[in-house]
């Protein structure tokens, strides 16, 4: 079992706390280089998805799993920042600034969702996002003069100034050095006064406003940076499948990307990557299930639907912090054997007392 013995605070705040970490995690990042090279181009094209989905698991992670603020309307960021980026390009704009720009009316329009609720919480702010989700899909439908409407629209290939990818090896590199940035993003934040401030805000609010933490302002950023993410992530998406319609953003779409977050494991970093892989790889494997099972169940058109509404249900019963927190498990596991013990992991409720009497 390894135990770290702290001597100084550079240190503690350091990004690798110990040399495993530098191993791996420079293992994964070698090995992602050469994923051009060692994937075939169906493959490397689902990497490139995991990517794009990984930037907008962790706009949702920081609002879910870091502040405990649930949208059930992601997909609406994720819309506005695919029809910005696509509108901005086929303009002729580049590429570096049609994403920032997606990124920025992304977090705008999060900023006007999370004003209305902060006055909610609970399932009540999850039927807000949910109606904002569907005002937005429907704005895309309508608004035909920019978005084409239900029509659809092509998107134009990125290109930085004078330099066009568009071959898949050089997109997916686009996408991986946008996941490395805002991932380095998040966990600096995280390990911030704000970062904290929403953590606080997550486990108690009556405790973190006790503590002079303005909980109107931190939500609201939250929301803004989450909406943020998110759009940046809709930018990716939208030069990758390379035409947009206001279905693809629809109530299904945000189900997908709580699941996401849900099943990869709430609170952790480490789960919205794990959450895009399974989004991602789950769709293989039914289709590769399709010849086994019988006919009947096999070709059923609810099948999908059924096998995540059944591995939700699962997770939320016997494994509540998602793949992540298995992993911690096992890893525990074989580092404390033979003394580990069951019960280690066990659930503790987070909230103080003075929660319950509101």
């Amino acid at each position: 079992m390894r135990f770290i013995f702290k001597t100084d605070y550079d240190q503690d705040i350091r990004l690798a706390k110990h040399s495993g970490h530098v191993f791996w995690y420079g293992a994964l990042s070698v090995l992602l280089l050469l994923s051009p090279w060692l994937l075939t181009e169906y493959w490397l094209a689902q990497l490139t998805f995991v990517l794009i989905y990984s930037v907008v698991g962790l706009g949702l992670m920081l609002l879910a799993g870091f502040t405990g603020l649930f949208s059930i309307g992601h997909a609406a960021f994720l819309g506005v920042g695919a029809y910005t980026q696509a509108v901005l390009c086929n303009a002729g704009w580049p590429f570096p600034l049609s994403l920032a720009a997606a990124g920025l009316l992304s977090a705008l329009v999060g900023v006007v969702v999370g004003l209305p609720a902060l006055r909610v919480k609970g399932i009540y702010l999850g039927i807000a996002t949910l109606s904002f989700g569907f005002i937005v899909e429907e704005v895309l439908a309508r608004w035909e003069s920019v978005t084409g409407g239900n029509a659809g629209m092509h998107v134009k290939a990125p290109s930085l100034f004078s330099w066009k990818l568009d071959s898949n090896v050089e997109f997916y590199f686009l996408c991986l050095a946008v996941v490395l940035l805002a991932t380095l993003g998040i966990v600096n934040l995280l390990r911030s006064p704000t970062g904290r401030a929403f953590v606080a805000i997550r486990d108690s609010e009556v405790s973190a406003q006790s503590m002079g933490i303005h909980l109107a302002r931190y939500k609201t950023l939250s929301f803004a940076l989450s909406a943020a993410l998110a759009g940046l992530g809709g930018a990716l998406y939208a030069h990758k499948i390379q035409f947009l319609s206001p279905d693809q953003f629809n109530i299904v779409q945000s189900i997908d990307l709580l699941l996401m977050v849900v099943i990869g494991g709430l609170g952790s970093v480490h789960g919205a990557f794990l959450g895009a892989i399974f989004l991602i790889t789950m769709p293989q494997l039914i289709a590769l299930g399709k010849d086994v099972l019988p006919a009947a169940i096999g070709q059923a058109p609810g099948l999908q639907s059924a096998v995540y509404g059944a591995v939700l249900i699962a997770f939320v019963m016997f494994e509540p912090m998602g793949l992540y927190g298995r992993w911690l498990k096992v890893r525990t596991f074989f580092s404390m054997f033979p003394f580990y013990r069951r019960g280690l992991f066990k659930r503790q409720k987070s909230f103080q007392k003075s929660d319950r009497l509101r």
